[in-house]
């Protein structure tokens, strides 16, 4: 199959923007609860009327303060309600959102906020004020700066006292659907991130789909979802702005840290992460049943989650043993992970990276079903999921309703519709690159099957070719090896070399838990790291790898390094892909040692 689309669900109104959705919420569902807040450690209920009243306030200060319509405003926060608050008042005061992750540096920082032109800046701590303050002198534009934890949002209040509501109205309908609503700067594997124009027609096309295809995991006044992404990255937006279309409620979490607390108390219907936040929680899992001495139990439970999934598939469907096996561990096992993801949930969203075969079938096995997805912050987050009532494990499911999928001679995704980003900005060259021939390039190489369902099978620029010729897709292997819960990440090499060889960063989480298991807890991680059982446990995570690519493609060698890939290392982007130039580089000598005789 080449080609696969489905019909539009949903209608984008030709005049509208998303501040419509926060007044329609009001007007037809006045008194349900669109956001849970934390406050004091209780999570209170804002309905929509509340929600709408605080917006408008927070718009009338943008307004009294000189923002006009049109103009780019920073906000660079962690996830919590004020973003979403913020996001929403600057949309109303006909202004455009330019996120700034909460870790950025100040050069990134000068970077995006020059780039886009902002006139003003909403941060939320006083490092993130500090940062602001030390290029401002090299961001000509930029004039107020509020900071949330210093009253900033009370002080938007004060300056807007005196405008109407009908004031911030009139200004809210300015944009219609084909004005921008934000500029999400990629993350940069490579160079200088380029701004996506997103807009208003791209988050009602994305979002409205979204929730007319999965409408039975968007029950007003029933279902719920915790945020706990980043807001600057586009997916965290999407998780934001469906919601609000639903509407259902919205939670949300500053620090993953204390997800698994936020989770039993907050108690979502839904969540949407990423594959390393439901990694952890099986490694998690694992790792205390193995502490407990129930690690045996804990394995044939997997096994027969897995196995019950699988079966779930196959037109018999579970044998009486198995279905007999899978009660048993339901009540012992199953139960308590599921009141790990809070209890009430059945269904989750995953993107942003591949989630792997055998987890898909774990959760599916356990009664919580992750749908995976896949997107870039070209397309407005998701281009393609697997809808809730006919999932295909190992696929990243059927193109967004009203949108296309077409994969090229070359194999590369190509996309088309109404949900995806109108061009970069500032940068027609890089545009007219990636919009060629009216499809978006995603570099990304993929197949689609008899009925639509989408399967990515690596990156385009990131093909590497052996000496002997070989084309060899490094995130089949690295996604594997990865979801072993002693690695942390694993980058696949062997460009031009003699075979594929890998480099390997451990979890300092389980390295510890490993050690104690192993009676080898007084050792230094330099001492680990060369231990011969730690690496005999590495190899056991390649050989898994190795398992699903053919024997030119698997991984000879491999070196365990000592310290971390991290956003702060320059190794990671904020959204935690692999800068592959720069570890090559900076590990250059490491590489080289995988193929020295």
């Amino acid at each position: 199959m080449r080609e696969f689309s489905l019909p539009a669900l949903y209608e984008v109104p030709a005049d509208g923007n998303l501040t419509d959705i926060v007044r329609r919420n009001a007007a037809q569902h006045p008194d349900v609860a669109v956001i849970g807040r934390k406050v004091a450690g209780t999570w209170q209920d804002i309905s929509a009327k509340v929600f709408l009243a605080e917006v408008r306030a927070a718009a009338k200060g943008l307004i009294a303060s000189g923002v006009q319509a049109g103009d780019r405003v920073g906000l660079m926060s962690r996830t919590r309600y004020e973003w979403t608050l913020l996001d929403f008042a600057i949309w109303s005061a006909g202004a455009i959102t330019v996120p700034v992750y909460e870790t950025s540096s100040p050069e990134q920082i000068q970077w995006i906020l020059g780039d886009s032109g902002a006139v003003a800046c909403l941060v939320e701590l006083d490092a993130h004020a500090a940062a602001v303050e030390s290029v401002r002198d090299r961001l000509p534009a930029l004039g107020n700066v509020w900071q949330i934890e210093r009253g900033g949002i009370e002080e938007l209040g004060r300056i807007g006292a005196d405008l109407s509501d009908e004031a911030v109205d009139e200004r809210s309908s300015v944009a219609c659907a084909d004005d921008p609503a934000t500029i999400v700067y990629t993350s940069g594997t490579t160079g200088r991130p380029k701004g996506c124009v997103l807009t208003h027609r791209s988050f009602f096309a994305e979002c409205g789909n979204v929730v007319e295809r999965l409408r039975p995991l968007f029950r007003t006044g029933e279902c719920s979802v915790l945020l706990f992404l980043p807001l600057a990255h586009v997916f965290g937006r999407l998780v934001q702005v469906a919601p609000m279309m639903a509407p259902i409620k919205l939670g949300h979490v500053p620090d993953i840290k204390n997800l698994t607390d936020e989770l039993a108390s907050f108690r979502p219907t839904l969540i949407l992460g990423v594959p390393r936040v439901f990694e952890k929680v099986y490694n998690s899992a694992r790792a205390k049943a193995q502490a407990d001495g129930k690690g045996k139990i804990f394995d044939k439970a997997a096994d027969t989650a897995i196995a019950y999934s699988r079966a779930l598939d196959s037109p018999s469907g579970p044998s009486l043993g198995l279905k007999i096996k899978y009660k048993t561990f339901d009540k012992l096992v199953y139960s308590k992970l599921r009141a790990v993801l809070g209890g009430r949930g059945e269904y989750a969203i995953s993107g942003g990276a591949p989630l792997g075969e055998r987890l898909g079938h774990f959760f599916r096995g356990i009664g919580f079903t992750v749908l995976e997805g896949y997107g870039l912050t070209e397309s407005c987050a998701a281009t393609a999921f697997n809808p809730w009532d006919r999932q295909k494990i190992g696929t990243v499911g059927q193109p967004l309703p009203g949108s296309v999928v077409r994969i090229a001679d070359d194999g590369e995704v190509l996309l088309h519709g109404e949900h995806l980003f109108a061009g970069y900005w500032n940068n027609e060259e890089a545009t007219a690159e990636a919009l060629a021939d009216g499809w978006f390039h995603t570099g990304d190489i993929g197949t689609l099957d008899a009925d639509g369902y989408l399967a990515i099978t690596g990156r385009k620029k990131e093909i590497i070719v052996t000496a002997g010729g070989k084309n060899v897709a490094p995130a089949v292997i690295e996604d594997r090896i990865r979801a072993h819960a002693l690695v942390a990440e694993c980058m696949v090499v062997g460009d031009g070399r003699p075979f594929v060889g890998a480099l390997v960063t451990l979890d300092d989480e389980f390295l510890g838990r490993w050690a104690e298991e192993h009676g080898k807890s007084g050792r230094t991680a330099a001492e680990l790291h060369q231990d011969a059982d730690l690496l005999a446990t590495v190899q056991t995570a390649v050989d898994d790898g190795n398992a699903a690519v053919s024997k030119a493609e698997s991984v000879r060698k491999f070196r365990v390094l000592a310290a971390q890939f991290t956003e702060e290392s320059g190794h990671l982007t904020p959204s935690l892909k692999l800068k592959r130039n720069v570890v090559a580089k900076d590990y250059a000598d490491e590489i080289e040692a995988i193929y020295r005789a």
